[in-house]
């Protein structure tokens, strides 16, 4: 192994954050960092080892605020790059990513090279540690395993930005080797990573997990990597989609023909996890993202896996309503939620705004709406800090100005402390980036199963339990719906349950409807009779998104990779 490599990618263990306790280790000399040091076979513990394997675990991304920051988490939400949202600062770097900003020498979410990173910095834990001597061999088996997943995950990451990439396998290879490698097809790149999760599942450990081990990969978090790789193999996008290129440029965008079984086996990995009969729906929609899974005020089974950031103000701070400068901060309230967003979700009683027997109010339009809805989005008359929110024309979280604040009229509610009724400033809440959550499995399940064999009674169960938890009355779907319907109802639902998640952006890609939802988005401009205090509801057009089908459903390989290897195919259009 080329030791100059190893040392290039071991100086950043210097200091190293332990993803299950956040325990910081004290910096050792520069030269104590070799590899017979990390890899010691008479290492009993591996504890050097495990500060390698803290090191891989820190490269995994973190969802909250991450594009286009001067650090993590103080950016916007890739969620501001859909229809669901944009960045409250129209000149954010976010925002050029909806108006066909993406080139090849500009994206602010390329990850190709953080990828790449995490991929190496993973296999070089995987072809060293065999060589230490551990007393506990599951222990030993558990960490290589996490390796494996972290390396597969990385992968995935990849290949729903790129299509198929450079598989790397086992070896680090050094400057001195070849490494101008070509792209894999999406079909090679996908039997990877499940080829990858399937070694990696006997070694796990098993849910749940105790308190200690919180953050490390688990058997349930591997089987969610799965059920989501499936599931988007199966998708319209790459399940025969065809955007474009030669015969060769197609086997790396997707599968060359349309398949029906992967949805089939999209479904059967959904329900491998849920009949773990480990996890369930947390009854409480704002708890789940600020509870530990084995935490002191109660057991939290909705969490699956989490990248563990321990406690802060970040998302506070950098989200909520700018009205508050008695929390300690001013701002900046980055998030503004689309009206598109606030429509999609339903009245109490289930049914959509636009249903006439809905008892939608246009003149009240908050009142009596899905509990989701208070939950994710600050609109005008939500409760912080013991005052209504005001997001009306010159309302304290409205000012006009130069000021960065709401260009929609709402701002994103989701990941924060519950400040409804309490005094300021903000304190440290628990900001775990939840990765895999029940619901989302639920949902995998419920669309896997429904485009296989329509809206069997699995489908139903599988949306109600969803819309049980979130607290509509009646829950239970309309009997006989067609699978269309059911297709919509479902996409729907995914909407409104994991808004702000990251998953969004990448469902209206791998459903091939970017194009559609790309179109004029609406605000609420709201103006307040100051006499009266009544409020005059308009809906306004805040930006005009462009999307160019079909080469936009997928990233170009970032310039900088495609000019120094000669293999490397660009994505078509690009």
């Amino acid at each position: 192994m080329n030791r100059k490599s190893i040392i290039i990618w071991l100086i950043p263990v210097l200091l190293v954050v332990s993803p299950s306790c956040k325990r910081t280790l004290e910096p050792e000399p520069l030269e104590r960092f070799t590899p017979e040091y990390l890899w010691d076979p008479n290492d009993p513990t591996g504890q050097f080892a495990r500060q390698y394997l803290d090191h891989v675990y820190s490269a995994l991304p973190n969802a909250h605020n991450r594009i286009g920051g001067p650090g993590g988490g103080t950016g916007d939400r890739l969620d501001a790059a859909t229809d669901d949202a944009m960045a409250s600062d129209p000149g954010s770097l976010v925002d050029q990513m909806t108006v066909g900003g993406i080139t090849p020498l500009f994206n602010p979410d390329d990850a190709w090279v953080l990828c790449y990173e995490g991929i190496r910095k993973s296999t070089i834990f995987i072809a060293n540690f065999p060589v230490v001597q551990m007393r506990d061999e599951s222990l030993k088996q558990a960490w290589l395993s996490e390796a494996r997943f972290i390396r597969a995950f990385f992968y995935f990451e990849l290949l729903k930005r790129y299509g198929g990439v450079p598989l790397m396998g086992d070896q680090v290879r050094g400057l001195d080797d070849d490494l101008e490698i070509p792209r894999s097809s999406f079909a090679e790149c996908v039997d990877y990573i499940l080829s990858e999760i399937e070694m990696a599942l006997p070694g796990l450990r098993p849910d749940p997990v105790n308190r200690a081990d919180e953050g490390r990969v688990t058997k349930s978090a591997a089987l969610a990597l799965k059920a989501r790789v499936l599931l988007y193999a199966a998708s319209p996008l790459f399940n025969g989609g065809n955007i474009g290129g030669s015969a060769q440029e197609k086997l790396l965008v997707g599968y060359d023909s349309y398949d029906p079984e992967r949805w089939r086996l999209a479904a059967e990995a959904a329900r491998a996890v849920i009949d773990l009969n480990v996890f369930e729906l947390h009854p409480d929609l704002v708890d789940i993202f600020l509870l530990q899974q084995n935490d002191d005020r109660g057991q939290n089974k909705e969490v699956i896996w989490a990248r563990l950031n321990g406690r802060s103000k970040n998302i506070e701070e950098t989200n909520a309503p700018v009205g508050y400068p008695s929390a300690g901060v001013n701002g900046p309230g980055r998030t503004s939620p689309t009206q598109g967003l606030v429509d999609a979700f339903p009245m109490q009683n289930g049914l959509p705004i636009d249903d006439p027997a809905s008892g939608y109010d246009v003149d009240n339009p908050y009142a009596n709406r899905d509990p989701r809805l208070t939950a994710t989005i600050f609109y005008n008359g939500a409760m912080w800090f013991n005052r209504p929110v005001e997001t009306f024309e010159g309302g304290a979280d409205k000012p006009g100005g130069t000021i960065v604040q709401t260009r929609t009229g709402y701002y994103m509610r989701k990941f924060m402390g519950r400040y409804e009724t309490r005094t300021p400033p903000y304190q440290d809440e628990l900001h775990n980036y939840v990765v895999f959550r029940y619901a989302e499995i639920l949902l995998n399940y419920a669309e896997a199963l429904n485009e296989y064999l329509g809206p069997v009674p699995e489908v139903y169960e599988a949306v109600e339990a969803i819309r049980e938890r979130a607290g509509l009355v009646p829950f239970e779907l309309p009997a006989g719906l067609s699978k269309d319907d059911m297709r919509k109802l479902i996409r729907n639902e995914r909407r409104i349950e994991l808004a702000f998640e990251e998953q969004r952006y990448w469902d209206i890609r791998r459903w091939k409807i970017a194009e559609e939802a790309y179109g004029p988005q609406e605000g609420m401009r709201m103006i307040m009779n100051r006499a009266t205090g009544a409020i005059n509801y308009q809906r306004t057009n805040v930006r005009e998104a462009q999307f160019i089908a079909p080469k936009m459903y997928l990233y170009p390989i970032p310039y900088n990779e495609y000019v120094k290897n000669d293999n490397m195919i660009q994505n078509p259009g690009w």
